[in-house]
């Protein structure tokens, strides 16, 4: 199978994410089990399990796969390697409309976008009418699309919607405790912080991925459609925004890791008033963060 797949390379990070939840010595189950675990072919199992014994994670041997270590961020591809075709055009998309001279009120013509993305039509046109439903851009009656701008207010919003979903996920945990479907999730994230903070020279570029990996262990928890269906948003914007500014870029990845790991330390220890007050804190320290990424549409 091809290493440049992005199915491919999204399985393997799926099976690392699910080997970090074991522990060492631990046996993996067979490949039959891990097709139904990771929704893959048990084409794609074996690549991925040769690929694992090959870098030490665990020892393939026979039926027996045992895990040597757990994985470390070096380990997973990152994020953009593993975009589905439509993910991928989001991305570009929003790199078109941010890291350009648009203004609002410009003209999105449908035609550049497919030659510039490499995309067909019915991909693109999708991922304008996602953005669209969150009055980023929109379509005049039979005319083209027309940007309405990334304004200050806009990501302000969105992240007054974002805090809303997060605190009420976060509470839900605190008040579930061990029994969150999210709480062991979250512990499991304690080795991969602690490594990109102490590596943090060399590993600091894949901290976007954890933080993800942070947020989505908080919101998955409340099994809501809606909330869902709005981070499929705040996966592309709110993690796009550490790609926008690379000043300070290490210092900031380093604070926010910090965070996370001071938080769920306090969600481990049973705090539950420290630990909110250290997740508000972080909230509003990535609103900072997101609110100084960019020079905004409505700005001179």
């Amino acid at each position: 199978m091809s290493r440049d797949n992005s199915t491919y390379k999204d399985s393997l990070n799926r099976s690392l994410d699910y080997v970090a939840e074991l522990r060492i010595d631990d046996t993996l189950p067979s490949e039959v089990d891990l097709t139904q675990r990771l929704g893959i072919s048990r084409t794609t199992v074996r690549a991925v399990l040769t690929h694992l014994h090959e870098i030490g994670v665990i020892n393939w041997s026979g039926r027996a796969k045992t895990v040597l270590r757990k994985p470390k961020a070096s380990d997973y591809y990152a994020k953009e390697e593993t975009l589905s075709t439509s993910e991928r055009v989001e991305t570009q998309f929003m790199e078109f409309i941010l890291g350009g001279d648009l203004k609002p009120g410009a003209i999105l013509h449908e035609s550049e976008m497919v030659r510039a993305f490499g995309a067909s039509t019915s991909v693109l046109r999708e991922c304008l009418i996602k953005f669209s439903r969150f009055g980023l851009i929109e379509k005049e009656p039979n005319r083209h699309w027309v940007l309405r701008g990334f304004t200050r207010e806009f990501a302000i919003e969105l992240f007054d919607v974002r805090e809303m979903f997060e605190l009420r996920a976060f509470q839900t945990l605190l008040d579930q405790g061990a029994d969150s479907s999210g709480y062991a999730r979250l512990v499991d994230l304690i080795g991969p912080h602690e490594e990109i903070i102490a590596n943090i020279d060399a590993e600091y570029l894949s901290f976007p991925r954890l933080d993800e990996q942070f947020h989505r262990a908080l919101t998955d928890g409340l099994g809501n459609r809606f909330v869902d269906d709005f981070y499929e948003l705040v996966s592309v914007i709110f993690h796009y925004h550490y790609r926008w500014n690379k000043r300070d870029e290490r210092e900031r990845n380093h604070i926010a890791a910090q965070q996370h790991l001071d938080v769920i330390h306090a969600v481990q220890a049973g705090d539950k008033a420290k630990a909110m007050t250290l997740f508000q804190s972080h909230l509003n320290a990535a609103r900072t963060t997101l609110l100084n990424s960019v020079t905004w549409d409505n700005e001179s």
